[in-house]
């Protein structure tokens, strides 16, 4: 991923932490047809040097692996119009882009295609995305059965080894005048993802 100095987010932790927020991304695989992608949702282990996914069975992005793989995570992104900038009125000297939030992680991938390892991570992805609640759905409270015969549809994938990229791209490169322009158009606009992106650009001034 090419990222300009100002845009990079050298520390692993961060990194691995920006792809936490989002938990759901773009798993790459290059096959015997090309190239494939598929949306998964995920989970990444304590140390953050692995990421645990399940496939749906008749997905034939899993049988690719053992095979290099790319999950990209897109965190935020949003239109930013040269309009919203000071600098327009001084010199004009402006152009439209977009700001936005992304990560990348490298790695090996590889099949678990055992229901001990596939019910582990789906029983961590669950726990993942319902604690927050008040009444949190567990795996549990689902038949045995029932989950048993979904489970045997699909097939668990880990990305191994990784190299964690991310870029923050948030008018870091603009005048801060021209920032603050952009943060009040976004609010104003409320166009698709412009929130997120906002609270991005106040949490990382």
């Amino acid at each position: 991923m090419y990222v300009p100095f100002a845009f990079s987010v050298d520390d692993v932790d961060a990194a691995v932490a920006l792809a936490r927020t989002t938990g759901f991304g773009h798993l790459a695989v290059h096959g015997p047809d090309g190239l494939s992608s598929t949306p998964v949702p995920f989970v990444v282990d304590d140390a953050g040097a692995a990421v645990r996914m399940h496939l749906a069975r008749p997905n034939d992005v899993w049988r690719a692996a053992p095979c290099r793989a790319l999950l990209v995570v897109p965190v935020s992104d949003a239109y930013v119009s040269p309009s919203w900038y000071p600098s327009k009125a001084e010199h004009g000297k402006v152009v439209p882009t977009w700001n936005y939030e992304v990560v990348h992680a490298h790695g090996d991938l590889v099949v678990h295609d055992d229901a001990a390892w596939v019910r582990g991570q789906i029983d961590d992805l669950t726990a993942l995305h319902e604690t927050s609640f008040d009444a949190p759905w567990h795996v549990d409270d689902a038949p045995d059965e029932f989950i048993e015969s979904l489970q045997r549809g699909i097939v668990g994938v880990e990305l191994r080894a990784l190299r964690w990229e991310a870029k923050r791209k948030l008018s870091q490169n603009r005048p801060t005048d021209d920032r603050a322009g952009a943060l009040a158009g976004m609010e104003r606009a409320g166009l698709r993802g412009s929130a997120t992106v906002v609270g991005a650009m106040r949490d990382n001034p």
